[in-house]
């Protein structure tokens, strides 16, 4: 599975973080593993623990995100993953409507690392909480710095906001598993 590189929205450029990159670590019968790697992270906003439970509106501050699209024609889902270890899902019939909660009966694991100027956030989701394989997927990031600086990072930015709904930002494929 490759590592993507996420790039800035240019209207909203970063302070100082100088790259993003996101991958699917591993995925079987069980779980899903994604990583993201913030670099140049001294000055990025990492919001306090705030233990493994559901909430909204995560993008706010610093937050990584999951879109999938599935089977589905026109549905697709959204998972949000603060480094306070909160988190969200969502279902959408389709681009920007029909929003739903996604059951999720098992929390994902948020596990967020920080160095000295780097800021990994590995998450760990329950392959029964995601859309079954083939995907079509987007790995997407907002980051807050100090200072008041916001950037949106994704694959693809074709609009003049920033929109990781856009299906132009699902731009990676996991195929299903292949038959033995």
């Amino acid at each position: 599975m490759e590592t993507l590189h996420l790039i800035p929205h240019p209207a909203y450029p970063p302070a100082r973080v100088r790259s993003v990159t996101a991958r699917v670590q591993s995925h079987d019968a069980h779980w899903c593993v994604v990583r993201w790697k913030v670099d140049g992270a001294r000055d990025v906003m990492v919001p306090a623990f705030a233990g493994r439970a559901r909430a909204d509106e995560l993008w706010r501050t610093t937050c990584c995100e999951l879109f999938v699209a599935g089977n589905a024609a026109t549905g697709y889902s959204e998972f949000n993953f603060s480094p306070s270890e909160r988190w969200a899902a969502y279902d959408f019939a389709a681009y920007r409507t029909g929003m739903a909660e996604r059951a999720v009966a098992r929390a994902p694991v948020i596990t967020p690392r920080r160095g000295a100027d780097v800021l990994f956030c590995d998450v760990a989701i329950p392959t029964a909480a995601l859309p079954p394989l083939p995907w079509r997927y987007g790995l997407s990031a907002v980051i807050a710095e100090s200072g008041g600086v916001t950037s949106y990072w994704a694959l693809a930015h074709p609009r003049d906001r920033p929109d990781f709904h856009d299906p132009a930002c699902f731009g990676a494929w996991l195929a299903a598993p292949a038959a033995a």
